[in-house]
């Protein structure tokens, strides 16, 4: 079920046990071949690939669709909030979905620099409502071992922009994906110990902004991006997702 498509009367009719998911987007800088919503475009396609499997076992928000975006500022058409404003918006939506009776929250996180806010975010709600179940989950943390078994890339390929993202869009919409600009990250060097991306962890976290750690946006190896690929991603994560969200109907 999605949200904003029910009428009042329907919303008053859902089950207060199904889960409410929340997706926490982006719209920043994503090299020279994908467009700024990718963030947005891949967690809301997580979300109807969901859908179309358990449709009336989840409900789906409207997308918050800007994030902490604060160290992609150096590159064009990125836009940003701070910690405070991200915060407040989520604890506003997930109060207002509260006093509607709902019990499930689920705020499913497509995007790397919302991770540690919406970590303190989940704290602070879980603590102030002992009676709701509150799950936080980044997409590409859901089923760690299966995607680095088809990272073909390796350390650094799946950063930011990279192999994964661009599989993604080039499934979920080729049109927006320049094909002609494909090119590897330029990265900076840095400490061995600080050095990480999406599947591999750094020892250490050492702040820099992305222009610091690639000068062309990029993070990563989209030359070894596939439509194909992207459908693997699609079904290895919504299969993950869909155990929790199952998990959740229960409670």
């Amino acid at each position: 079920m999605i949200w904003d498509e029910l009428t009042t009367v329907q919303i008053d009719q859902v089950n207060k046990n199904t889960p409410v998911l929340l997706i926490l987007a982006a719209t920043e800088q994503h090299g020279p071949h994908l467009p700024l919503a990718t963030d947005r475009l891949i967690g809301e396609h997580f979300a109807k690939e969901l859908h179309k499997s358990i449709p009336n076992k989840i409900l789906i928000l409207p997308t918050i669709s800007v994030g902490c975006s604060s160290h992609h500022m150096s590159f064009s058409g990125s836009l940003t909030i701070s910690h405070d404003t991200f915060i407040r918006q989520v604890e506003d939506i997930v109060e207002s979905v509260i006093q509607h009776g709902f019990t499930n929250i689920v705020l499913f996180n497509s995007h790397g620099g919302n991770q540690a806010v919406g970590q303190v975010v989940l704290e602070k709600l879980g603590i102030q409502y002992s009676n709701i179940n509150f799950v936080l989950m980044t997409w590409w943390k859901l089923a760690l071992k299966a995607l680095v078994e088809l990272n073909e890339g390796g350390p650094k390929s799946t950063g930011h922009a990279g192999e994964f993202e661009t599989s993604l869009m080039l499934l979920i919409a080729p049109h927006l994906v320049s094909t002609k600009k494909l090119k590897k990250g330029e990265h900076n060097k840095t400490f061995k110990w600080a050095e990480g991306d999406m599947l591999y962890s750094p020892t250490a976290s050492y702040f820099r902004t992305t222009k610091e750690m690639t000068t062309n946006g990029i993070y990563g190896n989209p030359l070894l991006a596939s439509a194909k690929k992207g459908r693997q991603i699609t079904k290895i994560v919504n299969d993950a997702l869909k155990i929790i969200i199952t998990d959740m109907n229960s409670l």
